[in-house]
């Protein structure tokens, strides 16, 4: 394992103190989920079926807003989106513990729609300060980092809700920290361009000169199937860990062993995190299509664990596969359309990895409710080789159809077999 890339990364000018910004920043999102669900369950005495409602109206609201979002922070820079998001996640949050339950599923859609774009900011800022042949392994490193705020936010908020004795104070301490997160972004000031600003005049004048024979070529194509693709394995592989999560849940309560929940989880996201490194550190990493192939094909297994230390060992296998799928996505985004596109195009692909989000955790209980608790891990596990399996074959149909791939059409460095995928 090659760890000199990784001293690499990390000896560019300020690139340790942005890592500890967005480690930090991360934190109070982490915890927005947890939160919302005990404060409908313990506040409001409604079942997790409610609660389900008021977490999948933010997440829809997550993803219709994220692709937006990304835009206005390519237009406009991030100080503005961060200033608007920050006042708008503080007063939500504070006002969430009081509002009705019907008043609250709507707000929850608005508030979504308005969360602070703290992720997709980290990694377009990225994308621009770390050379291309770097890139891998800073998206390596900032998938660790997402698993170890995984690791912290929600335990955090049960922490807070178990020992403050209400989720009402637990929610406006997560709407204090999400302000704070968008104040220090802010402070911060990531940067999201590789442009001068002094030269943002001269480039104005210079692209309102034959402005229409360029629009053309400037607008990427969201759909070209290159870029479709990149979107469908986070997607995937998002639906894959959703399901997951419910699944573990689910397999130990049956099993009278929930307690050690939190054990095989951590278990799990540690296995990601070694994952996520290695796949940086190596001279050919594999490609994205193979890591999302081994991500769905080494989930199914895991159903035929009965003790939770079994569960544990058998989650290791996927979890290593986790955190290099999702790098590895969000590194084909970075390369498949232009910097000045490149905050939406990272919103979209935050949306996918939401909706993938919103729709592993039903698949899973559906099938588990209909059957047992192993059925959920084969029933995601399945779902996301097929996808990666049918991905393969429509990428092998494309390289034997050259004619279709369009000069300089996003996405073409994710249709490779290579590394680089």
């Amino acid at each position: 394992m090659r760890l000199t890339p990784y001293r690499t990364v990390l000896r560019l000018p300020g690139m340790r103190m942005f890592m500890l910004v967005a480690l930090i920043s991360r934190i109070p999102g982490t915890m927005m989920g947890t939160a919302l669900t005990l404060s409908v369950v313990i506040d409001r005495h409604r079942g997790y079926g409610a609660a389900g409602l008021v977490s999948a109206s933010f997440t829809i609201g997550m993803a219709i807003g994220s692709p937006y979002l990304g835009r206005m922070i390519d237009r406009h820079g991030p100080r503005p989106v961060l200033l608007v998001t920050g006042v708008a996640s503080l007063a939500y949050w504070t006002v969430a513990p009081a509002l009705p339950f019907d008043a609250l599923f709507v707000a929850s859609l608005a508030a979504g729609a308005l969360q602070v774009p703290i992720m997709g900011l980290v990694r377009q800022s990225l994308a621009v300060r770390v050379p291309e042949e770097s890139r891998l392994q800073a998206f390596s490193l900032d998938s660790v980092a997402v698993e170890f705020s995984f690791m912290i936010g929600p335990a955090l908020a049960v922490l807070l809700i178990t020992q403050l004795g209400d989720a009402a104070s637990t929610l406006r301490g997560v709407g204090v920290g999400a302000a704070v997160a968008a104040a220090i972004m802010y402070a911060y000031d990531p940067k999201v361009s590789s442009k001068d600003p002094a030269d943002a005049d001269a480039d104005a004048d210079g692209a309102a000169a034959g402005a229409a024979g360029s629009a053309a070529e400037q607008k990427p194509n969201w759909f070209a199937p290159g870029f479709l693709l990149i979107l469908g394995v986070g997607l995937a592989a998002c639906l894959v860990l959703a399901g997951t999560d419910v699944s573990i849940v689910a397999t130990l309560r049956a099993h009278g062993q929930t307690a050690w929940a939190g054990a095989v989880i951590a278990t799990w996201c540690a296995a990601s995190m070694v994952g996520g490194f290695a796949h940086g550190a190596k001279r050919k990493p594999l490609s994205m299509l193979t890591l999302m192939l081994l991500l769905g094909a080494t989930t199914i297994p895991a159903g035929l664990a009965h003790a939770w230390w079994l569960l544990g060992l058998a989650l290791i296998p996927s979890g290593l596969a986790c955190a290099p799928t999702l790098s590895a996505a969000i590194n084909a985004v970075s390369k498949a359309v232009p910097e000045s596109a490149r905050g939406e195009a990272i919103g979209r692909s935050t949306a996918a990895f939401t909706l993938g989000n919103a729709m592993g955790a039903p698949l899973a209980g559906l099938v588990i409710d209909r059957s047992s608790p192993a059925f959920g891990f084969v029933a995601v596990g399945s779902v996301g080789a097929a996808l990666a399996l049918l991905a393969v074959g429509a990428t092998a149909l494309r390289r034997a159809r050259p004619d279709r791939l369009l000069p300089g059409e996003p996405g073409r460095v994710a249709l490779g077999a290579g590394p680089s995928a």
